[in-house]
């Protein structure tokens, strides 16, 4: 199984595993809420934080835009859409604040354009949204940036997937295996896909988890995903298509937490008698060998 670099960090097997915050749209247009998020992946231990990009008008259509839908923003999803949405302004202060607090950042982006205003940020890696896929010129665009690559899954047939992996190639891949269901019921999130996946491709394979739990996303790790994302949020009951399928911060931390246990409990495959176990040998085993 090979190994990709993302910033001063190696992902792959015999590597901690990656943790990475994605803050997607959950700001809600607030940069302050942005800011908090990031301190939340900071104080926790996260490895990285995410966002994502769309230039507006070529991901969505004009009649998509003006359809009616009551938001925050104003009255069609078009005002949705562009209230969501930071830009160049935000990202340097994103780019400055993340630099800060000592983190990295990187994005989904959604069109050939966003690809090119996140790059101007020297972002390590690239990451392609299951959304996108199955959009093979996309996938040729942010390839031809010669970073790492990190590809979900969700809502793809092996079929769609084989392709994406002919398009990008497996240097430098890491594959997420990933349900797009927010919330994801338990019994769609399939975990031993993770296996499979490994053995199918064997690049870096990871995890992107959009259940409303812990647990199962630390069981992740444990059958061996090199990379846990979940989404996060500073309360699940925020106004948001994603806040409920994420993790606040109390959540968060217990899920870095738990992943680091269960690493520190695996080993390395070699069965021992402690030095911590002598005296219970002494006092508890009748006959000795």
């Amino acid at each position: 199984m090979t190994e990709v670099k993302i910033g001063n960090n190696f992902v792959g097997d015999n590597h901690p595993c990656y943790i990475l915050a994605e803050i997607g749209i959950n700001h809600n247009g607030d940069l302050e809420i942005a800011k908090q998020l990031i301190d939340a992946a900071v104080r926790t231990g996260c490895n990285a934080v995410k966002f994502q990009k769309r230039t507006i008008e070529i991901v969505y259509s004009k009649e998509e835009l003006a359809k009616p839908r009551e938001n925050p923003f104003g009255a069609t999803n078009g005002d949705l859409k562009y209230g969501l949405e930071f830009g160049l302004e935000e990202y340097r202060e994103i780019d400055r604040y993340c630099r800060e607090k000592n983190i990295v950042w990187f994005a989904s982006c959604w069109d050939e354009k966003s690809v090119d205003f996140i790059d101007q940020f020297h972002p390590p890696c690239y990451k392609i949204a299951s959304a996108t896929i199955t959009d093979s010129n996309l996938l040729k665009y942010v390839r031809s940036k010669n970073k790492p690559v990190i590809l979900s899954t969700g809502m793809s047939t092996v079929e769609q997937i084989d392709r994406a992996v002919d398009v990008l190639g497996k240097d430098d891949l890491i594959i997420l295996h990933s349900t797009s269901t927010y919330p994801a019921d338990y019994e769609e999130l399939g975990l031993k896909v993770i296996n499979t996946f490994k053995d199918r491709y064997k690049v870096p394979i990871g995890y992107s988890g959009h259940e409303t739990g812990i647990a199962t996303s630390v069981a992740a790790a444990a059958l061996g995903a090199c990379l846990v994302e979940r989404h996060i949020t500073l309360e699940r009951s925020m106004w948001g298509s994603d806040q409920a399928a994420s993790l606040g911060p109390k959540g968060l931390e217990q899920l870095v937490r738990d992943i680091r246990l269960v690493e520190l409990s695996m080993g390395d495959g070699v069965k021992r008698v402690f030095e911590r176990e002598f005296p219970v040998l002494k006092k508890l085993r009748r006959v000795h060998s």
